[in-house]
């Protein structure tokens, strides 16, 4: 079932109690959903859009090179993909672990609402949310960015592709993501069956 609005920005209306927050923004019918931490680690306190400081236009610019926004800035045009935070809210120091927790109401309903075929964890933070609360994965899985970083692993409905802190990328780390991305398009990432044969009429009913 698609989103039908035309908001890019907050486009489910999501209002936390917090005097300043970083809304989610995108494309509400995704197929990526870019998860970052919260705006004192990768922007958008000034822009209103996540991922807007030095770090996170850097990696906005990554994605423009796999295909994921058609451009980068402090109002990216995008191309089947969603920005959000764990923790939206502004702050001046890092929440605390009941403050991401109060928070975690709102990420999970814009997640499920989203309901995007890869989730794109940005930081050890939000990779090892993702892994522990959407996939079977975090049990075995060490939280080590270097190791994980662009690489595919599957979740419950979802596949997840880590992105390491791109404040800390170095080398090929930029190249390794867009090559990962562009290798995931290029397969059946969406993992969707047609059950319409089964129903009146033939209409299409695409699950997972």
């Amino acid at each position: 079932m698609k989103n039908v609005t035309d908001r890019t920005s907050n486009p489910f209306g999501m209002r936390p109690s917090c005097a300043e927050f970083v809304p989610g923004y995108g494309d509400a019918n995704a197929h990526f959903h870019v998860v970052g931490d919260h705006p004192g680690v990768h922007g958008g306190a000034d822009a209103g859009v996540p991922f807007t400081n030095e770090a996170g236009l850097k990696l906005q610019e990554t994605l423009v090179d796999a295909g994921l926004l058609r451009s980068a800035g402090d109002e990216p045009d995008v191309d089947r993909t969603f920005l959000s935070y764990l923790h939206m809210c502004v702050a001046e120091t890092t929440p605390t672990q009941a403050e991401y927790d109060d928070m975690e109401r709102f990420f999970d309903a814009e997640l499920r609402a989203i309901a995007a075929h890869v989730i794109v964890p940005v930081g050890a933070r939000a990779t090892k949310h993702v892994l522990e609360t959407y996939t079977a994965q975090a049990w075995k899985t060490e939280i080590d960015m270097e190791k994980l970083h662009a690489t595919e692993m599957r979740g419950s409905g979802w596949l997840v592709v880590p992105v390491k802190d791109p404040a800390e990328w170095e080398d090929d780390d930029a190249d390794r993501l867009v090559e990962a991305l562009l290798t995931l398009q290029s397969t059946d990432y969406r993992r969707e069956t047609d059950l319409g044969r089964f129903l009146p009429g033939g209409e299409s009913y695409l699950v997972r």
